[in-house]
């Protein structure tokens, strides 16, 4: 009777826990995906659980004289913002998983196992959930990333990243494959440098090494980089990891894996980049729906596809050469700014805007 008890609570402490996290993945991240795991995994443990007798449960069931139901702590009843709300029904699900893991081995074993893997799985969507909510936060009002290479002199590429950062530019990766590691690393130490007390995130492309070495705000890989696991075994916690995804599945393999953003494309044909395939702006529209990432649509960005962008749902792009190779990139980053921000006023704002030019 006691184990049946323990399940019994248990249980329903589980049940609890990963509604909490459902509803703010689904209410307040607007995130379909994440909403669909937590799903999966709540329906999943009332699958598990439904293998055992619930009659037993309930008659072995005495919460008017649980000893535990006055003894309360202050930390119980105060919660600072969502995010503690959170953690705390993670850890209330992944404790009480454990609970029902060791407990079932003495009722019916075959269940214990089945909630041992629902269990890693709630681990993998608590990291997913806090990427997503900590790429949210950090890229909140970035919806400009340009990518530029490092220049044929250092005095060039000071001069390129000055002006670049002086127009209001929010993301500045380096990627250049024709530079050696020594001067790669040269450039990405004065990005750095340049941005450090600006709005300007600096980003390193594919060298996890160098954006440690220079201490970057982030390092952004591709399909056939190194994972986000091993970029982050390279960084540290803090440091920004974007992915360059393709296709929806890599898109929510990115998510899962923790990266803090993605690139969406290619969107269009790129005159930097050869691609055999084009996911467009289907892809675009497939992340916009279902994704809460900061995700950046990519390849072939110009002024006259940014209303296609946003039509299809997304308002972050990453821009090269319409903006590194026109003749005045300052000018071309506040118009591309100008277009971006406009789609997050309202209506009739937008309208006095226009009536005051």
């Amino acid at each position: 009777m006691g184990a049946l008890r323990i399940v019994d609570a248990a249980a329903n402490r589980a049940a609890e826990g990963i509604r909490v996290v459902e509803d703010f993945a689904r209410f307040a991240l607007d995130d379909a995906l994440l909403t669909s795991i937590a799903k999966s995994l709540r329906h999943e443990l009332a699958t598990a659980l439904s293998a055992m007798d619930q009659t037993e449960l309930l008659a072995a069931r005495d919460s008017l004289v649980d000893v535990g139901e006055a003894i309360k702590t202050p930390a119980e009843r105060q919660r600072s913002d969502m995010a503690t709300i959170v953690t705390a029904g993670f850890k209330r699900l992944q404790q009480a998983l454990r609970t029902l893991e060791e407990y079932a081995k003495l009722i019916q074993p075959s269940t214990a196992t089945t909630i041992e893997g629902l269990r890693y799985r709630s681990y993998t969507l608590e990291k997913a959930l806090v990427a997503t909510q900590r790429g949210r936060e950090r890229l909140s009002a970035a919806k400009l990333y340009v990518l530029l290479d490092g220049g044929s002199s250092e005095a060039e590429f000071r001069r390129q990243v000055d002006t670049l950062v002086a127009a209001g530019t929010d993301i500045l990766q380096i990627r250049d494959k024709t530079l050696d590691d020594r001067t790669l690393l040269t450039r990405a130490r004065l990005l750095c440098e340049l941005t450090r007390q600006s709005n300007t995130l600096a980003v390193v492309n594919d060298r996890a090494d160098i954006a440690a070495l220079s201490r970057a705000d982030g390092v952004h890989v591709g399909q056939d980089e190194l994972t986000v696991k091993q970029v982050r075994a390279i960084v540290g916690p803090k440091p920004l990891i974007g992915v360059s995804t393709h296709g929806i599945e890599q898109a929510r393999r990115a998510v899962l894996d923790g990266a803090d953003y993605i690139g969406v494309g290619p969107t269009f044909p790129s005159t930097t980049k050869s691609f055999d395939d084009f996911p467009g702006l289907e892809f675009v529209r497939q992340v916009a729906e279902e994704i809460s990432l900061p995700a950046f649509a990519i390849g072939g960005i110009s002024l006259e596809h940014i209303a296609e962008v946003q039509g299809a749902g997304l308002n972050r792009v990453a821009v090269g050469a319409a903006i590194t190779q026109a003749v005045d990139p300052a000018a071309q980053v506040r118009i591309f700014r100008d277009r971006l921000e406009a789609a997050g006023k309202p209506i009739l704002q937008q309208e006095a805007a226009t009536e005051c030019k």
